[in-house]
């Protein structure tokens, strides 16, 4: 699994005014971060607004992606829900073909204990023919999944190879990199604090804004890695204001509004989302103007 470390892009899903799925857009967008230095991909996240998408789109999508990447990096497919043997027969019956491994997040609503949050991955980690990597985000899903689930779940599957960790206390993800296995892949899933992460063990980051910005957020985040903290912090710091303009009015309209200026896709996102306003728009445009 040293393919899935460094820098991942969580990927929009790019429509056209009438919501339809843009592949031109998506297109430009695959071939901008491959040669900007991006190290994978990931398909069918929250950013891609998958919760929208049709069993269909999501194939279209996913078999665009593999044939325009054609190899040259990782792909990650984001297989995950409340429905347990929903997800279990969405691996089973998926062309996993071209994947790398599947990222599947933490039963949003239901709100599961601990040991609900183990046996949902148990019943994946049985199935799939891939490795998994762990998705915790408490701020959507509504539970959290503690390091002992996760060192747990780490421990008795082989083929549980990672988490992608997205909560702001770095005291849990302190206890998270203590707890889990040697060789365990922890990626951070907020970009402002990935550098944190990344210096206290972290391997990287699955990130919205790379994908806007994959050569600058990407020399961040390889400096961290290699050691030259002190220049990677002060870059990351000129960052850290877009980072929160593309988050201020909801994912993925903020950094889809960044794309837009750089004329790679268009703005739009599908209901309930709504697309960025114009004052978020202008001044997301005024600094990548200044950038």
């Amino acid at each position: 699994m040293q393919l899935l470390r460094g820098l991942g892009v969580a990927l929009v899903t790019p429509f056209n005014e009438d919501l339809s799925i843009d592949f031109s857009g998506l297109t430009k967008l695959l071939e901008y971060n491959i040669s900007n230095g991006t190290d994978y991909f990931v398909v069918m996240g929250t950013t891609a607004e998958s919760a929208t998408l049709t069993a269909v789109e999501k194939r279209e999508v996913l078999d665009h992606v593999i044939r325009i990447n054609n190899g040259r990096l990782p792909i990650v497919l984001g297989i995950g829900g409340n429905h347990t043997t929903a997800v279990v027969r969405e691996i089973e019956e998926t062309n996993l073909d071209g994947v790398t491994a599947i990222l599947s997040v933490s039963p949003c609503y239901n709100k599961p204990t601990q040991e609900g949050i183990y046996q949902h991955f148990s019943a994946i980690a049985k199935v799939s023919p891939l490795p998994v990597i762990l998705y915790n985000v408490p701020g959507r899903t509504a539970s959290n999944m503690l390091p002992t689930t996760v060192a747990r779940l780490a421990r008795d599957f082989k083929n549980i190879v990672g988490v992608k960790e997205a909560i702001d206390d770095m005291a849990q993800v302190l206890k998270l990199l203590h707890d889990v296995p040697e060789g365990f892949i922890v990626l951070s899933g907020d970009d402002a604090l990935a550098p944190s992460l990344i210096s206290a063990g972290g391997q990287g980051v699955i990130s919205v804004i790379g994908q806007g910005l994959p050569k600058a957020f990407g020399d961040v985040i390889s400096g961290v890695r290699n050691g030259d903290e002190r220049n990677a912090y002060k870059e990351h710091l000129q960052l850290l204001e877009v980072i929160d303009l593309i988050f201020e009015e909801g994912n993925p309209a903020g950094i889809k509004a960044l794309l837009s200026h750089l004329e790679i896709c268009k703005p739009y996102v599908r209901l309930p989302l709504v697309v960025a306003t114009d004052d978020l728009t202008h001044r997301i445009s005024s600094f990548m103007k200044d950038l």
